[in-house]
């Protein structure tokens, strides 16, 4: 059957998204060959929920926010378990403004992904209550948090026994915002809980009816829920390519570097943002980005003129095909009384110990924000 052939709209048995065979990067889509076969056997899936079902292989799903809101707002009149999945090394931009309201009654579980990136010194004890102190800062009260790495399948089983002791009899809605590797989370929940070992929360087959939601059979009856991930605007991910997010965001344990610096020096992050130092002590600033993104340091007096002359080239991301729509850089200032981390949502933070006053750039729209240290 061709597309000039299609009279009525068909739907995925999987999510319900509506079926279309022209662009694989929107919802609903399946090669048209694929679409033939569908009808022929009556299990018409989109390619999503096709490479779910036969390959245990969640993919990312994002919608708008008036959708997200919509979808929040019918979640909060269920009775549910709320899974929330954080990225650890972006927490305040993957943070969903106003959960506590949407979860209503319901019991929230918040999940810090990708622990394998922080360096390995650090004490997850004490990340994990950093974490509940900046959840509960925005209203949240979860009922526990748990540190999982969905890349490397660390804690997962510590997570299937969390989200079974809490969600008692009840569906479990997993949700967060794009880029903080949720669909890798789910994918390793699934995994672990088809293994041959004994399952915690034990699966069948995968179709669902709601629309963008892939719907998880328990083994009581009730569905572990994924949700489509919201977009955050103020994210390094609406400035920089696909190419040059992999480059920022980490794929492997962070490496600190400390620098010495004196007042009126600046540090470039590639030239994706900058940080300076206006008045203090001297004093050495902690840096944890991605072991890819190259940090130069120079005057602070000297800066503009730096960066004019090397974004895109020296100065990377974004790259030189890049730099010329490249939003400007924003000055934020923060005058620092305790130690403190400054964060450049998506791409970081730098650590100051002493008291002073420093400035951070980000591209337009980004946000820049100060915190009690993670680390």
């Amino acid at each position: 059957m061709t597309k000039e052939e299609l009279t009525e709209d068909l739907y995925c048995i999987g999510c319900g998204a509506k079926i279309q065979t022209d662009d694989p990067t929107e919802r609903g889509y399946t090669p048209a060959a694929a679409l033939q076969k569908g009808l022929d056997s009556g299990q018409l899936y989109c390619q999503r929920c096709f490479r779910l079902r036969h390959y245990n292989q969640m993919e990312k799903v994002s919608v708008t926010d008036d959708e997200f809101l919509a979808m929040l707002n019918t979640i909060s009149m269920e009775d549910a378990l709320i899974v929330n999945v954080i990225d650890l090394f972006d927490v305040y931009g993957s943070m969903i403004p106003g959960l506590h309201r949407f979860a209503g009654k319901n019991k929230v579980l918040v999940v810090g992904n990708k622990v394998d990136v922080l360096p390995k010194s650090v004490k997850l004890s004490r990340v994990k209550q950093w974490l509940t102190e900046q959840v509960q800062s925005v209203g949240l009260r979860p009922v526990d948090v748990v540190l999982v790495s969905g890349k490397k399948a660390t804690s997962i089983d510590d997570l299937l026994e969390t989200i079974e002791e809490h969600r008692d009899g009840r569906d479990v809605y997993v949700v967060g915002v794009t880029n903080v590797g949720k669909s890798t989370v789910m994918n390793q929940i699934i995994r672990a809980a088809t293994g041959n070992k004994e399952d915690v929360i034990t699966t069948s087959q995968f179709p669902g009816t709601t629309l963008d939601q892939i719907r998880i059979p328990l083994d009581d009856g009730h569905f572990l829920i994924d949700t489509p991930g919201i977009i955050h605007h103020h994210q390094m991910a609406h400035v920089l390519s696909p190419k040059e997010l992999k480059l920022v965001a980490p794929q492997h344990e962070i490496k600190p570097i400390t620098y010495q610096l004196n007042p009126e020096q600046t540090l470039f992050l590639g030239g994706a943002s900058r940080f300076d130092f206006i008045s203090g002590e001297k004093s050495s600033f902690t840096c944890y980005f991605s072991n890819d993104l190259k940090i130069h340091r120079t005057k602070l007096e000297k800066a503009d003129e730096f960066y004019a002359k090397h974004l895109g080239t020296l100065l990377q991301p974004p790259s030189a095909e890049d730099a010329e729509n490249f939003p400007p850089l924003v000055r934020r200032e923060f005058n620092v009384k305790v130690p403190s981390d400054i964060v450049f949502s998506g791409l970081g933070w730098i650590t100051v110990r002493k008291p002073g006053k420093v400035a951070a750039w980000v591209p337009q729209g980004v946000d820049a924000v100060m915190r009690k240290p993670i680390i």
